[in-house]
Protein backbone atom coordinates (compact mmCIF):
# COMPACT_ATOMS: atom_id res chain seq x y z
CA UNK A 1 0.00 0.00 0.00
CA UNK A 2 1.41 3.68 -1.06
CA UNK A 3 0.28 6.84 1.16
CA UNK A 4 0.48 9.32 -1.48
CA UNK A 5 -1.64 12.32 -0.23
CA UNK A 6 -0.29 15.42 -0.81
CA UNK A 7 -1.32 19.33 -0.42
CA UNK A 8 0.68 22.00 0.66
CA UNK A 9 -1.91 24.03 2.86
CA UNK A 10 -1.26 27.33 -0.03
CA UNK A 11 -2.03 27.97 -3.24
CA UNK A 12 0.74 28.33 -5.71
CA UNK A 13 -1.26 29.52 -8.02
CA UNK A 14 -1.50 32.56 -6.36
CA UNK A 15 1.75 33.80 -7.75
CA UNK A 16 2.31 34.73 -11.12
CA UNK A 17 5.14 33.90 -13.25
CA UNK A 18 7.44 30.69 -13.51
CA UNK A 19 9.32 30.60 -10.17
CA UNK A 20 7.44 30.53 -6.46
CA UNK A 21 8.48 32.24 -3.37
CA UNK A 22 6.57 30.09 -1.09
CA UNK A 23 7.38 32.10 1.79
CA UNK A 24 4.94 35.09 0.59
CA UNK A 25 2.09 32.57 -0.59
CA UNK A 26 -1.08 32.83 1.91
CA UNK A 27 -1.63 30.52 4.51
CA UNK A 28 -5.08 30.46 6.19
CA UNK A 29 -6.52 28.54 8.98
CA UNK A 30 -9.05 26.81 6.69
CA UNK A 31 -6.25 25.46 4.29
CA UNK A 32 -4.33 24.38 7.20
CA UNK A 33 -7.10 22.14 8.36
CA UNK A 34 -7.58 20.74 5.09
CA UNK A 35 -4.23 20.13 4.56
CA UNK A 36 -3.64 18.18 8.25
CA UNK A 37 -7.24 16.09 6.88
CA UNK A 38 -5.32 15.39 3.65
CA UNK A 39 -1.83 14.82 4.37
CA UNK A 40 -2.40 13.00 8.01
CA UNK A 41 -5.89 11.85 8.78
CA UNK A 42 -6.75 10.89 5.29
CA UNK A 43 -3.80 8.57 4.88
CA UNK A 44 -4.10 6.92 8.03
CA UNK A 45 -7.85 6.29 7.77
CA UNK A 46 -6.72 4.81 4.11
CA UNK A 47 -4.30 2.63 6.19
CA UNK A 48 -6.66 1.87 9.28
CA UNK A 49 -9.33 1.03 6.00
CA UNK A 50 -6.71 -1.65 4.83
CA UNK A 51 -5.08 -2.92 7.87
CA UNK A 52 -7.87 -6.48 8.36
CA UNK A 53 -6.58 -7.02 4.35
CA UNK A 54 -2.13 -6.07 4.82
CA UNK A 55 -3.02 -8.68 7.66
CA UNK A 56 -3.91 -11.32 5.42
CA UNK A 57 -0.89 -10.79 3.26
CA UNK A 58 2.52 -12.96 3.40
CA UNK A 59 4.34 -10.27 2.36
CA UNK A 60 2.64 -6.25 3.98
CA UNK A 61 3.87 -3.19 2.63
CA UNK A 62 2.80 0.27 3.89
CA UNK A 63 5.10 3.01 1.95
CA UNK A 64 4.27 6.72 3.27
CA UNK A 65 5.08 9.70 1.16
CA UNK A 66 6.48 12.33 3.23
CA UNK A 67 8.85 14.90 2.70
CA UNK A 68 12.13 16.63 3.79
CA UNK A 69 9.52 19.59 5.09
CA UNK A 70 8.66 16.92 7.62
CA UNK A 71 12.11 16.31 9.16
CA UNK A 72 12.55 17.48 12.77
CA UNK A 73 15.09 19.69 12.49
CA UNK A 74 12.90 22.11 10.89
CA UNK A 75 9.99 22.31 13.46
CA UNK A 76 11.52 24.50 16.63
CA UNK A 77 8.16 23.80 18.50
CA UNK A 78 9.08 22.08 21.56
CA UNK A 79 5.87 20.48 22.20
CA UNK A 80 6.32 19.05 18.92
CA UNK A 81 9.82 18.31 18.37
CA UNK A 82 9.65 16.57 22.28
CA UNK A 83 6.86 14.12 20.92
CA UNK A 84 7.77 13.61 17.35
CA UNK A 85 11.03 12.65 18.78
CA UNK A 86 10.30 10.45 21.06
CA UNK A 87 9.69 7.59 19.03
CA UNK A 88 8.98 5.05 22.31
CA UNK A 89 6.12 6.83 23.88
CA UNK A 90 5.31 8.22 20.29
CA UNK A 91 1.17 7.31 20.55
CA UNK A 92 -1.79 8.37 17.80
CA UNK A 93 -3.16 10.30 20.76
CA UNK A 94 -0.11 12.32 21.07
CA UNK A 95 0.09 12.89 17.85
CA UNK A 96 -2.98 14.56 17.67
CA UNK A 97 -2.05 16.74 21.14
CA UNK A 98 0.18 18.24 18.63
CA UNK A 99 -1.90 19.12 16.04
CA UNK A 100 -4.50 20.46 17.68
CA UNK A 101 -2.28 22.35 19.46
CA UNK A 102 -0.47 23.52 16.09
CA UNK A 103 -4.30 24.36 14.85
CA UNK A 104 -4.41 26.00 17.72
CA UNK A 105 -1.19 28.91 17.74
CA UNK A 106 -2.41 29.01 14.01
CA UNK A 107 -5.74 30.47 14.43
CA UNK A 108 -4.58 32.63 16.72
CA UNK A 109 -1.90 34.06 15.11
CA UNK A 110 0.99 32.77 17.30
CA UNK A 111 2.78 30.17 14.97
CA UNK A 112 5.32 31.98 14.06
CA UNK A 113 6.64 32.87 17.23
CA UNK A 114 6.00 29.15 19.17
CA UNK A 115 8.29 27.69 17.17
CA UNK A 116 6.05 26.30 13.73
CA UNK A 117 7.40 26.59 10.27
CA UNK A 118 6.93 29.84 8.64
CA UNK A 119 6.10 28.73 5.52
CA UNK A 120 4.06 25.74 4.52
CA UNK A 121 3.54 25.17 7.98
CA UNK A 122 0.86 23.33 7.73
CA UNK A 123 2.15 21.07 5.05
CA UNK A 124 5.51 20.30 7.35
CA UNK A 125 3.51 19.89 10.40
CA UNK A 126 1.50 17.30 8.66
CA UNK A 127 4.65 15.51 6.75
CA UNK A 128 6.07 15.11 10.16
CA UNK A 129 2.97 13.62 11.82
CA UNK A 130 2.92 11.16 8.77
CA UNK A 131 6.51 10.19 9.80
CA UNK A 132 5.83 9.95 12.95
CA UNK A 133 2.47 7.99 12.48
CA UNK A 134 5.17 5.51 10.43
CA UNK A 135 7.02 4.71 13.49
CA UNK A 136 4.08 3.96 15.37
CA UNK A 137 2.44 1.37 12.89
CA UNK A 138 6.02 -0.03 12.32
CA UNK A 139 6.45 -0.93 15.94
CA UNK A 140 2.05 -2.14 15.93
CA UNK A 141 3.05 -3.94 13.13
CA UNK A 142 6.32 -6.17 13.59
CA UNK A 143 5.81 -8.69 10.54
CA UNK A 144 4.85 -5.44 8.09
CA UNK A 145 7.75 -2.99 6.27
CA UNK A 146 6.68 0.28 7.00
CA UNK A 147 8.65 3.08 6.05
CA UNK A 148 8.16 6.96 4.87
CA UNK A 149 9.89 8.82 1.61
CA UNK A 150 10.34 11.69 0.25
CA UNK A 151 10.58 11.31 -3.11
CA UNK A 152 12.37 14.38 -3.61
CA UNK A 153 11.07 17.76 -5.68
CA UNK A 154 9.38 15.99 -7.90
CA UNK A 155 7.43 18.03 -11.33
CA UNK A 156 3.34 17.72 -9.55
CA UNK A 157 0.32 19.97 -9.29
CA UNK A 158 1.40 20.15 -5.47
CA UNK A 159 4.41 23.08 -7.06
CA UNK A 160 3.20 23.91 -10.39
CA UNK A 161 5.12 21.16 -12.24
CA UNK A 162 8.31 23.58 -10.63
CA UNK A 163 10.22 20.30 -9.51
CA UNK A 164 13.15 18.99 -11.09
CA UNK A 165 12.50 15.34 -11.03
CA UNK A 166 10.36 13.96 -12.90
CA UNK A 167 7.10 11.64 -11.96
CA UNK A 168 9.28 8.34 -13.10
CA UNK A 169 12.03 9.52 -10.97
CA UNK A 170 10.44 10.19 -8.16
CA UNK A 171 8.28 7.04 -7.89
CA UNK A 172 10.87 5.04 -8.31
CA UNK A 173 12.52 5.72 -4.61
CA UNK A 174 8.15 4.63 -3.11
CA UNK A 175 8.53 1.43 -5.60
CA UNK A 176 11.74 0.31 -4.42
CA UNK A 177 10.62 0.65 -0.37
CA UNK A 178 7.22 -1.24 -1.48
CA UNK A 179 9.33 -3.92 -2.95
CA UNK A 180 11.78 -4.68 -0.32
CA UNK A 181 11.97 -8.74 0.62
CA UNK A 182 10.68 -9.41 4.09
CA UNK A 183 13.01 -9.07 6.73
CA UNK A 184 13.59 -5.67 5.37
CA UNK A 185 14.09 -2.56 8.07
CA UNK A 186 10.81 -1.28 8.44
CA UNK A 187 10.03 2.87 11.07
CA UNK A 188 12.63 4.49 8.90
CA UNK A 189 12.81 7.52 7.08
CA UNK A 190 14.45 7.59 3.22
CA UNK A 191 15.38 10.31 1.43
CA UNK A 192 15.53 9.14 -2.16
CA UNK A 193 17.32 6.00 -1.59
CA UNK A 194 18.90 6.82 1.43
CA UNK A 195 18.01 6.58 5.31
CA UNK A 196 17.83 9.39 7.15
CA UNK A 197 17.11 10.49 10.32
CA UNK A 198 13.22 11.92 10.91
Amino acid sequence: MVNNAGISGVNPYEMQGSTINWRELTQTSEMAEKCLRTNYYGAKETTEAFLPLLKLSNSPRIVNVSSQGGLLKGIANKMAKGVFDDAENLTEDRIDEVLKEFMKDFEEGSFRNKGWPTFLSAYMVSKAAMNSYTRILARKYPNFCINCVCPGFVKTDINRNTGFLSVEQGAASVVRLALLPNGSPSGLFYSREEMSNF
